[in-house]
């Protein structure tokens, strides 16, 4: 799918000078070209307000991964594309390069942009059978101890059948375009970001009890605590952490949207890969 440009948001990371100094510099290439263009801050009390609500046909997110996954969790209900302008260190998800900027726009504007889906995770957390939380997960959720080295038990499900329980460090469930974050880290599987499917990774399993596996979108996985000797905690895109008690159950499920992310096509994708390690050059 092709989008033509029409108004356009650029949301900026909080208190970065070298972000806010690219934004001026867009704006003003933007507006010279007749193009409607807004900026706002990344905050959390702020970016969905008018300016994304009266409809914008692209929002540009200048910052690294953490900046675009926070703008993601926070815009993507509005069913608006995203492309990130990297700002940061690696870039996995903020493709764009600080300096390709201006020549991306130029071709932007005579030819519009493609723009591709990426599956979103939404969950709950039952406590006693009633909903204590509900989260978005963009990049990866972690169930994990707290600060004592010990292991905490688990047990995981799919769609109401019981899969195994494990004694771990934790697990990571990731959406195919986290997988390449911290589940491949602990040694899960590199899932190419357009599939319809999410992954379960454990973090140092005990006795190795437990494979990291792959699940169809459709389905939904359930976490459940069934021993705590410490502190368990949840951590949403490395980005918030809920306390949780014994016996309390994670349910994850595809979310009602998906994210649109500008899609700058399968060579883009596997030269990422390369660049940060994930394949082997030639």
């Amino acid at each position: 799918m092709t989008v033509p440009l029409g108004k356009i948001l650029i949301v900026t990371k909080p208190g970065d000078e070298s972000a806010l100094a690219l934004k001026d510099r867009m704006l003003s290439f933007l507006r010279s070209r007749n193009v409607d263009a807004e900026w706002c801050e990344h905050r959390l009390d702020g970016c969905v307000g008018e300016t994304v609500s009266d409809r914008c046909d692209l929002i540009m997110i200048l910052g690294g991964d953490g900046t675009f996954i926070g703008v993601a969790r926070l815009l993507h209900s509005f069913g608006v594309p995203l492309m990130g302008v990297n700002l940061g260190r690696v870039g996995f998800l903020a493709q764009l390069h600080r300096d390709s900027w201006q020549e991306w726009l130029d071709n932007v504007l005579a030819e519009g942009f493609p723009v591709a889906r990426r599956l979103v995770l939404e969950y709950d957390v039952l406590r006693r059978g009633v909903p204590v939380h509900h989260g978005l997960v963009v990049n990866d959720l972690v169930v994990s101890r707290g600060e004592l080295a010990r292991l905490i038990r688990l047990s995981v499900s799919f769609d109401g059948i019981d899969i195994s329980t494990l004694r771990a460090d934790g697990l990571i469930v990731s959406t195919p375009a986290g997988s390449s974050a911290y589940g491949v880290s602990a040694g899960g599987p590199l899932v190419h970001a357009g599939l319809e499917a999410y992954c379960v990774t454990p973090v140092c399993p005990f006795l190795n009890s437990f494979k990291p596996m792959v699940f169809p979108a459709a389905g939904v996985v359930g976490v459940r605590v069934e021993e705590a000797t410490g502190e368990v905690n949840l951590t949403e895109d490395g980005q918030a952490v809920v306390r949780l008690e014994h016996a309390d159950e994670i349910v994850l499920r595809r979310a009602k949207k998906d994210l649109l992310v500008v899609d700058f096509g399968q060579r883009a994708y596997f030269e990422k890969l390369k660049k940060n390690g994930f394949l082997t050059e030639k």
